[in-house]
């Protein structure tokens, strides 16, 4: 069946099919791509929640230091370049 619909097209024709199928999967792989790397990213922030700030006054207060705000930002600048 594929020779009859190969034969039954001339060059023109078939190259447009050619081009229509290859741009066609590469937008269904684009949007499986995103949508696989989206569910991905999800399942990893509610696996591992960033830290927050009212994180770092709770552990601060855990250790019997009452954190001031400089204390806090550098945690937090610090969390942030260890993620690097």
């Amino acid at each position: 069946m594929n020779l009859i619909l190969m034969s039954s097209l001339e060059g023109g024709a078939l190259a447009g099919t050619l081009v229509g199928v290859i741009i066609g999967a590469l937008l269904l792989g684009a949007v499986a791509g995103f949508l696989i790397t989206r569910a991905i990213v999800k399942k990893q922030l509610k696996d591992n929640p960033p830290i927050t700030e009212a994180q770092i006054r709770a552990m601060y207060m855990s250790m019997g230091r009452k954190p001031s705000e400089a204390d806090i930002k550098k945690t937090m600048n610090a969390m942030k370049r260890a993620k690097k």
